[in-house]
């Protein structure tokens, strides 16, 4: 199943390497995630785009599921361990650049940090959607 969105996509052979790595790396619940994939593949795409939680796709799930997920996983740090991990793995994350013509600041930008400050985990989850962009342009 390759679903595509926008210039995201999460392939069967990129989702069959992440997998295990997330399995490794994300908290132990009551419940099992029902759709992890969906989810993980919501997040990716979120801050691939840079876009705002509330813009996700609605075939990727309910926004705030993946809004939801990203910030407990960031407190958690499961963010720095799945980087780690796949670094580990010996996936090169290549190279990426930022023309900051095109990057809005939000007007609460200039305050300090919030309760919880995620900019960390945000900043692994862009270099994970790097890894999976260069998953994506590797030959099988």
């Amino acid at each position: 199943m390759a679903v595509e969105y926008g210039s995201e996509v999460l392939t069967d052979a990129e989702w069959k390497i992440l997998h295990p790595l997330i399995e490794a790396c994300r908290p132990r619940g009551k419940t099992p995630p029902q759709h992890l994939r969906r989810t993980v593949t919501a997040i990716l795409w979120r801050h691939t785009n840079g876009a705002k939680w509330r813009a996700i796709p609605p075939d990727l799930g309910p926004w705030w599921m993946a809004a939801q997920t990203f910030i407990r996983w960031a407190r958690l740090g499961v963010w720095e361990r799945l980087l780690d991990l796949a670094q580990q793995r010996g996936v090169a994350l290549g190279m990426t650049f930022l023309d900051g013509t095109t990057i809005r600041a939000h007007p609460k930008a200039a305050g300090a940090s919030k309760k919880g400050d995620l900019e960390h985990g945000e900043t692994c989850v862009r270099a994970l959607a790097g890894l999976v962009a260069a998953m994506a342009r590797r030959p099988a």
